[in-house]
C-alpha cells in the first residue's frame, strides 16, 4: 500500500517511513500540511495518510478538513499523528474527519496495528465500491416493463402507448434488453407438422 506520512520532525519522519517500508508498504513523505494536502489532491493520491497534528503552514487537522471536502468514491483512511493526549484533542481530530489517531512518540507494534486495520477497511471499501459499481452498470443495461399492456386476445399482439399494435416479440425487444431466437413448441408441431410429432414416450409419427 502507498501511504503519505506527514511531518516536520526529520527524526519522527524518518522512524515512521522506516517502520512502514519494513511492513512493505511505499511511503511518500511530506515536511509540511501544505506538501500533504497537495499530495492528497492528485489522481493518484495514496489511499491511506499519517499527519502529524502540528505542522507548518497548514496543520495536520485542516488537512484532514479539506480532504474530507474532496469527490471521491474512494477516501484516503486518515491517521493523526499528535502529541496532545487531551480527549478533546482526540475528539476534535475525529470529527474533522480523522479515522484514528496514534501518541507520539509512537509504539511500533501499535503503528502496524492501526495501519493493517486501515488497510483492512480499504480493503472492504474497494471491494464495496466495485460491487456498487458493476450493479450501478447491470441497472443501466436493465429496462423493466410495468404496468397493465393491452394485448389482442386472438392475434396476442399488444397495443403501446401510442396507440398502435405491434407483435409480442417486438414489443419486449424494444422494452427491454431481450433478445428472442425463434422455434417452434411441441403443441404447434402438432398441428402443423403432425408428420414430424412425437408420442410421449419419444416414437415419431409417419404417414403411410
Amino acid at each position: 500500500m502507498r501511504i503519505l506520512i506527514a511531518d516536520d520532525d526529520s527524526e519522527s519522519l524518518a522512524i515512521l517511513a522506516t517502520v512502514l517500508r519494513k511492513s512493505g508498504h511505499e511511503v511518500l513523505e511530506a515536511r509540511d500540511g501544505a506538501a500533504a494536502w497537495d499530495a492528497l489532491q492528485r489522481p493518484d493520491a495514496p489511499r491511506m495518510a499519517i499527519l502529524d497534528w502540528m505542522m507548518p503552514q497548514i496543520d495536520g487537522l485542516e488537512v484532514v478538513r479539506r480532504v474530507r471536502t474532496l469527490q471521491s468514491d474512494r477516501p484516503p483512511y486518515l491517521i493523526m499523528l499528535t502529541a496532545r493526549g487531551d480527549r478533546t484533542d482526540i475528539i476534535a481530530g475525529l470529527g474533522a474527519g480523522a479515522d484514528d489517531y496514534l501518541a507520539k512518540p509512537s509504539d511500533i507494534r501499535e503503528l502496524r496495528a492501526r495501519v493493517e486495520a486501515g488497510r483492512r477497511l480499504i480493503e472492504m471499501q474497494d471491494a464495496l465500491t466495485s460491487k456498487v459499481e458493476e450493479l450501478r452498470q447491470a441497472l443501466d443495461h436493465i429496462k423493466t416493463l410495468r404496468g397493465i399492456l393491452p394485448i389482442c386476445a386472438r392475434c396476442k399482439n399488444i397495443r403501446d402507448d401510442h396507440g398502435y399494435w405491434s407483435q409480442v416479440e417486438v414489443y419486449i425487444r424494444d422494452h427491454s434488453e431481450a433478445e428472442f431466437s425463434h422455434g417452434i413448441c411441441p403443441e404447434c408441431i402438432k398441428k402443423l407438422y403432425p408428420e414430424f410429432a412425437q408420442d410421449e414416450d419419444g416414437a415419431e409419427h409417419k404417414r403411410g
